[in-house]
């Protein structure tokens, strides 16, 4: 049983094998128009990317955190190298794809990324919601890694500055993951992560589950 209740991730080593792992490589589209300059979002539909959400092995962990059954609703591609380096602020993951918009009070503000509606979303729906890692390289203390602070997903939405403050005073943790491996967690845990400093590229493919599409009030989950 992972600790999701007590710190918010966990980390599996070796979920996928070098051949699993190579192979994904090979068929995932090198460039396409749904790329930043962090790597492409909206990737789901992608006929490896979805095969690969829908695998035994990542249900079984997404289950495991969200208590119940899993089905994945959102996929990105995160690549980070020395040629696309970037640093991400302390921050929550609170934005969820939505198939329509609807004034329901708790959510919010709305807007539209590659044609799709997103809004901020409450507590009660964001606990509902489990984000597997899958790394395509060894994440190391040089290339970036995620880092966050552990147990801050049971503080609900935190505002910016609440947010900052608890990145002052907390210890963080390296999320270091081999190749193969997942980082699971929650959206609300805080987390972060520096510019690489090394040319070890780190490739993650970053899928989203949920226990159901229909959040309450009419609000249901847009696949992404």
């Amino acid at each position: 049983m992972l600790q999701s209740e007590d710190k918010g991730f966990d980390i599996v080593p070796r979920v996928f094998g070098t051949g699993e792992v190579d192979h994904i490589l090979a068929v995932l589209p090198a460039r396409d128009a749904r790329r930043a300059r962090a790597g492409s979002r909206h990737l789901l539909s992608t006929p490896v990317i979805n095969s690969l959400a829908s695998d035994p092995r990542l249900l079984e962990i997404a289950a495991s955190f969200l208590g119940q059954h899993a089905v994945p609703f959102r996929a990105t591609l995160f690549d980070k190298s020395d040629a696309r380096n970037w640093l991400v602020v302390w921050h929550q993951d609170t934005a969820l794809p939505i198939r329509h918009t609807r004034d329901v009070p708790g959510w919010g503000p709305w807007s539209v990324k590659a044609g799709i509606a997103y809004a901020h979303a409450p507590t009660v729906a964001l606990s509902q919601v489990v984000a597997l890692r899958i790394h395509l390289d060894d994440s190391n203390a040089a290339n970036g890694p995620l880092r966050v602070l552990p147990g801050t997903h049971r503080l609900g939405v935190l505002t910016d500055v609440a947010i900052r403050q608890l990145a002052m005073q907390m210890a963080p943790v390296d999320c270091l993951v081999g190749r193969g491996g997942i980082l699971a967690m929650k959206p609300l845990l805080i987390h972060a992560s520096s510019k690489s400093t090394s040319r070890v590229p780190r490739r993650v493919i970053h899928v989203e589950y949920a226990s159901c599409f229909e959040l309450g009030s009419g609000l249901e989950l847009a696949v992404a």
